[in-house]
């Protein structure tokens, strides 16, 4: 009778301890995912009002609420960077903003590291919509109150996206760190 490899076990916990995880998927998993949502507004939809919000941001707000520490905060200069290829604003808007975004987490992080999701949902929305105003106020558009009103159905599509959004990017993590089988 031929005993059974002691590695194909699985205890109640032998499967999450002393686990090797895919350096390839543990490092590009969340900058593929952030550059991809900085791409994916160009295709849904094409209106004359900018409806659909930075998911790209959002993506990057979301990874770093959810897996904080998993990007440095320098992350927001070359991500900005793509965005600003893909976004139609004024070269450098994305880089400035999202480098802003990352150091405000940061310094909310300092000084609240127990937050619960409605807080980290707050912080992304209030996050969007400062980047959406900020970049408004960037392009060079006329400020007025048609402006601000063309800005709230953005701010609003954030509001409620934020949560599905954070809930995949859990699901990535959970890819991200997948288990990698060591043969030998």
């Amino acid at each position: 009778m031929e005993r059974a490899d002691p590695r194909s076990r699985r205890d109640a916990y032998g499967s999450r301890i002393n686990r090797a995880h895919s350096p390839l998927l543990a490092y590009a998993v969340p900058w593929a995912t952030i550059l991809f949502a900085s791409v994916l507004p160009m295709f849904p939809i094409a209106s004359a009002a900018p409806i659909v919000p930075p998911i790209g941001l959002m993506t990057l707000v979301a990874w770093r609420l959810v897996r904080p520490g998993l990007l440095p905060v320098w992350a927001g200069f070359p991500l900005g960077l793509f965005s600003d290829l893909f976004s139609g604003q004024p070269f450098g808007s994305g880089v400035l903003l999202w480098s802003l975004a990352l150091i405000a987490i940061e310094a909310i992080e300092t000084r609240f590291p127990w937050r619960s999701f409605v807080q980290d949902w707050l912080i992304a929305v209030a996050i969007v919509a400062c980047d959406v105003v900020a970049a408004a106020c960037l392009s060079g558009a006329r400020l007025a109150a048609p402006l601000f009103a063309a800005l709230v159905p953005q701010v609003l599509l954030s509001l409620m996206l934020y949560p599905i959004i954070a809930r995949m990017i859990s699901a990535l993590d959970r890819f991200r760190l997948l288990r990698v089988r060591i043969l030998g």
